[in-house]
């Protein structure tokens, strides 16, 4: 049996890693642990992408690191002669549990040996939070790297029930709970919607919808652009719908460009298109009547406990663990990942009672907390 106590090690980016919603994750867990009495550190990455494998403008962040919480910048992803270094050096640590992020089969070689290593001490306890078992975008290899991976952890977590199912594939025996992702609440109180407006510039009168995050081909931002198109061929009022777009593009900006101008819907659109930081983040939120995520797959995304903290009504597709975040009629809608369907969906909410919908935001998000995914760590921890 661990100590009631625990010295604790979590794996994955942090400060100063532009890692989005795993960088904020991983800190803000730190945060937790070190709430509640343990003693926390993050082991982050000195290198995590080559830049020729990284898609966006840069890896790092401009931002003040944070002051409260233990972060050692030490991991090289492609280094195998660093993967040894580090994994010696954690396991001299000794630590309690190792808490460690996967989300790219890219990383497990690096990972993979360095919880070899540790594992020799025979005390650490290894559990594993899975953002995706199978990764959205597939290469060659993903497999063989996921196997070496999972062989030293002794359970997982996962946030959806699809990279459960998914987990389930690769091992079928290893103790694994299904958590709720828990929400941000690290980015400050919410504003007024006439507040955001006003800083970003946005008439009070339109209606917003906002896509938020790094803009990849899995989220399905052209099959939006092209239910704004629908929208705006359609019969019905709906004149002020204008689509906000807020992160920086992961993929060929020219080829969202090209269809913007092709559907002739450029004065439908608000582009905010850089890396939002974090102090920004509420003004985006808060100024929009809804957001929505199209995607085209997903397992759970780090975008919904966003709106959830901030109180803002989702439209999301049939895809992965979206519709189990985003219950339908309840906190948003729920469409198919088809142009048409989304753009229902759209023009269907603006016709709906908002105040509705804020309501049960405000009691369903009273059911994720950071305490929760504290209290499934630790109990995994603790089993035999």
């Amino acid at each position: 049996m661990l100590p009631t106590l625990h010295k604790i090690i979590i794996i994955g980016p942090a400060h100063p890693l532009r890692g989005g919603g795993i960088t904020t994750f991983n800190e803000r867990l730190a945060r937790q642990f070190k709430n509640e009495g343990h003693q926390t550190s993050i082991f982050s990455f000195s290198l995590q992408y080559p830049n020729f494998l990284f898609p966006g403008k840069s890896q790092f962040t401009n931002d003040q690191a944070p002051k409260d919480i233990d972060i050692h910048t030490r991991i090289n992803s492609i280094n195998p002669l660093n993967w040894i270094g580090v994994g010696k050096e954690i396991k001299q640590i000794n630590p309690d549990i190792i808490i460690v992020r996967y989300w790219i089969p890219l990383m497990a070689p690096c990972l993979g040996t360095i919880l070899r290593i540790v594992k020799k001490n025979k005390h650490t306890k290894i559990i594993c939070i899975a953002d995706n078992i199978i990764p959205h975008e597939k290469r060659i290899g993903d497999k063989i790297f996921t196997r070496y991976f999972i062989k030293p952890i002794d359970a997982f977590i996962t946030m959806s029930e699809q990279v459960f199912k998914d987990l389930r594939l690769f091992t079928k025996n290893k103790k694994a709970l299904l958590v709720p992702h828990p929400l941000y609440d690290n980015f400050g109180d919410k504003i007024t919607k006439k507040e955001a407006r006003e800083y970003l510039g946005i008439n009070i009168e339109e209606k917003i919808i906002l896509f938020f995050g790094f803009i990849r081909k899995y989220k399905g931002l052209d099959i939006l652009l092209d239910a704004m198109k629908q929208i705006q061929n359609s019969k019905i009022k709906n004149k002020n719908i204008k689509l906000l777009i807020a992160g920086e593009f992961y993929d060929d900006r020219k080829l969202y460009d090209n269809q913007i101008e092709k559907l002739g819907i450029k004065e439908n659109l608000i582009l905010h298109t850089d890396f939002i930081p974090d102090n920004e983040v509420k003004n985006y939120l808060c100024a929009a009547d809804a957001l929505i995520q199209p995607y085209r797959n997903a397992t759970q995304s780090g975008v919904t406990p966003l709106a959830y903290h901030f109180e803002i009504p989702m439209i999301v597709t049939n895809v992965g663990g979206l519709p189990d975040m985003v219950l339908n009629n309840k906190v948003g809608l729920v469409a198919e990942a088809t142009a048409t369907s989304i753009a229902e969906k759209i023009l269907e909410y603006f016709t709906m009672d908002q105040n509705y919908f804020h309501k049960n935001l405000i009691e369903e998000k009273k059911k994720i907390s950071w305490s929760k995914m504290v209290e499934s760590i630790l109990e995994l921890a603790n089993s035999k």
